[in-house]
């Protein structure tokens, strides 16, 4: 077998090794057999040999061939070395066009997708007329930067050149039109498509599937099974997606099963996408089940499982699940860090919190943004606020979503009047707020009591191109309410551009419980119901402002309703970590291993306190 022959076989190496042996003879070498051993480089990503051969191709004067140096170019394209071949592409006096053909690719492959546009319409500008090579890669590169209009540009073009009918331009104007969300542009390309492949139904779906189209993707998909089209893993990964998205577990298992029926090797791709289904259709079983069978398993397949406990507060599986990835040779990332940081955080342990947050300085991690943000707001739910204060401060470079968490933080911890002196300071810095920082800010307001400070800072999100939202609306309702300015709040309401939802009444409603205004309570409390009909906060606030006013038999009359409707009070729950266990506790709540013992010290707690004269301040629960 000679050297073209390893190369097509795939036995790069052994190819390599005979071009070696053959530099030490006489024998002359062609551009044919440069561009095989090229080749075989790129397919090693050896770029190191691909070099050695470029400097062999200048010693023998072979490096102003146009051919010679189109093969160049592929070579380093394919190593992800583009910049280089554009110096090459650049260099050729007579070009072909094989050689923007090859760039256009290149710069495709190694998502230059603004690059390969403008190489495109150069290509043009320049008389020449592009192939259904050159066509296919720019036509990918405007779906991945959804740049719909430049896509059509190259359709119309496709069109003229008679390219249209080729099923690389077809099925790549099928995945640019449904990665640009023109599902019905898509759909009229497929339709007319004479032959239709795994590629095509693929692109198809995935756009369906981003747009969260359950019907119409499962009716595609039946007609490609129809069609005697076999799927491929894409295909199911696509539907796996989808029916996370609108958390269908029935639709999950049945893909699953499919998947198996069809024999579709389930890689980790594939595994991950499917323990990713299970556990936002809110089955960690089945996606524990998809994980315990994988033989091979990479970073993202255990971020994936978990991610799905954090997601299902099955916080201490989490937990026990790094211990296992510790023992395995997979390192982790900050994807990891995220999902465990969450479960730290909703189980309220600074101590697991602490220990993550060691583990990410020793790899090196934590200097992410975003990772920084999560320990950040890890540290404020875990009630310490010196440790989120130390690591914003030792972070070197601090996104909006960094400033966001300790402003968040702040209000929420008693401390408003710093959360908007962090609000100046981000502005100084230069950084432009966001939706959330708004939040923050507006809730700090309402704490200190600020209005017309809170209600400038409302005002001036239009200039940052903020549209005000639910959140920021309640929080000026909140600020004003808690001036005793009711009515200017119930006003405030009325116009707002969009409908209230039920948590404005209800800021209202609470206001009214605090200054004693049973009248505008109970319009507020009606509003709220209306738009919420089963939220139990609207008839606690109403029954606690009848009990405030001593109007005992309406506040029975609420309790009564909510009984008569099956409304349920949603119990609170509290927690605390002791000798590296966390207890939890709901009120009145006698299910705990040690209640008995607990309750005996709290009744003596209390005996102790009436007697030294102690009486409770009853207001505060109305």
């Amino acid at each position: 077998m000679g050297l073209t022959g390893y190369v097509k076989s795939g036995r790069s190496n052994l190819s390599l090794n005979l071009f070696n042996q053959m530099r030490e003879t006489d024998v002359v070498h062609d551009k044919y057999l440069l561009s095989s051993v090229l080749s075989a480089c790129s397919m090693l990503q050896f770029v190191r040999g691909g070099k050695q051969i470029h400097a062999h191709v200048l010693r023998r004067g072979m490096g102003m061939d146009v051919s010679v140096i189109n093969v160049l170019m592929d070579f380093y394209s394919k190593c992800g070395r583009v910049k280089m071949a554009r110096r090459l592409f650049d260099e050729i006096e007579v070009k072909n066009i094989i050689s923007w053909t090859i760039l256009i690719g290149g710069y495709m492959q190694n998502s230059f997708d603004g690059e390969a546009m403008k190489l495109f319409t150069e290509m043009t500008r320049s008389g020449w007329k592009p192939d259904d090579f050159a066509c296919s890669s720019v036509l990918t590169s405007c779906g991945s930067v959804e740049a719909l209009e430049q896509g059509r540009q190259v359709h119309a073009y496709s069109f003229k050149a008679n390219l249209e009918s080729d099923n690389f331009v077809k099925n790549s104007l099928v995945d640019m039109y449904a990665k640009c969300d023109s599902l019905t542009e898509a759909r009229k390309v497929f339709d007319v498509m004479a032959y239709r492949n795994v590629v095509s139904y693929n692109a198809m779906i995935e756009g369906y599937s981003k747009q969260e189209k359950l019907s119409e993707a499962l009716d595609l998909f039946h007609e490609m099974r129809v069609g005697f089209v076999p799927p491929g893993l894409l295909t199911f990964v696509s539907l796996l997606g989808l029916s996370s998205s609108v958390f269908s577990l029935e639709s999950s298992k049945q893909i699953h099963g499919l998947i198996i029926k069809y024999g579709v090797f389930l890689d980790v791709f594939a595994g991950s996408a499917l323990i990713d289904a299970y556990s936002k259709c809110f089955s960690n079983k089945d996606a524990r089940l998809v994980f315990d069978e994988m033989n091979q398993r990479d970073i993202v397949v255990w971020n994936a499982m978990l991610l799905g406990y954090a997601q299902q507060l099955e916080n201490e599986e989490a937990i026990k699940l790094y211990l296992e990835l510790l023992l395995s040779q997979q390192r982790p990332n900050e994807f990891t860090f995220a999902a465990l940081i969450t479960a730290a955080s909703d189980l309220g342990s600074l101590k697991h919190g602490q220990q993550f947050h060691n583990h990410l300085i020793k790899l090196g991690l934590n200097f992410d943004p975003f990772i920084t943000s999560a320990l950040i707001d890890m540290y404020a739910k875990c009630g310490s606020l010196e440790d989120a204060y130390e690591t914003f401060g030792s972070t070197t470079w601090k996104d909006v979503a960094c400033w966001n968490s300790m402003i968040c933080t702040n209000s929420h911890h008693g401390e408003p009047m710093k959360a908007l002196l962090l609000f100046r300071e981000m502005i100084i810095e230069g950084l432009e707020p966001n939706y959330i920082t708004f939040v923050g800010v507006l809730s700090a307001c309402s704490h200190v009591g600020i209005i017309e400070n809170g209600l400038d800072h409302f005002q001036s999100m239009a200039g940052f191109g903020i549209e005000p939202g639910m959140e920021h609306y309640a929080s000026v309702v909140y600020l004003l309410g808690r001036a005793g300015k009711l009515y200017e709040a119930n006003v405030f309401i009325e116009k707002m551009p969009i409908k209230p939802a039920a948590v404005v009444w209800r800021s209202l409603l609470n206001a009214c419980r605090m200054f004693g205004n049973v009248e505008l309570g109970r319009y507020a409390a009606e509003m709220a119901i209306s738009v919420d009909p089963m939220d139990s906060g609207s008839y606690t606030l109403l029954s606690n402002t009848f009990v405030c006013n001593s109007m005992w038999a309406d506040a029975k009359q609420v309790r009564k309703k909510m009984d008569l409707d099956g409304i349920m009070k949603e119990a609170s729950r509290s927690w605390i970590e002791v000798n590296n266990e966390v207890h939890a506790f709901v009120a009145r709540d006698k299910s705990h291993h040690a209640a008995d013992l607990m309750y005996s010290i709290l009744d003596n707690l209390i005996l102790h306190i009436k007697g030294v004269g102690y009486v409770p301040n009853t207001s505060a629960l109305c």
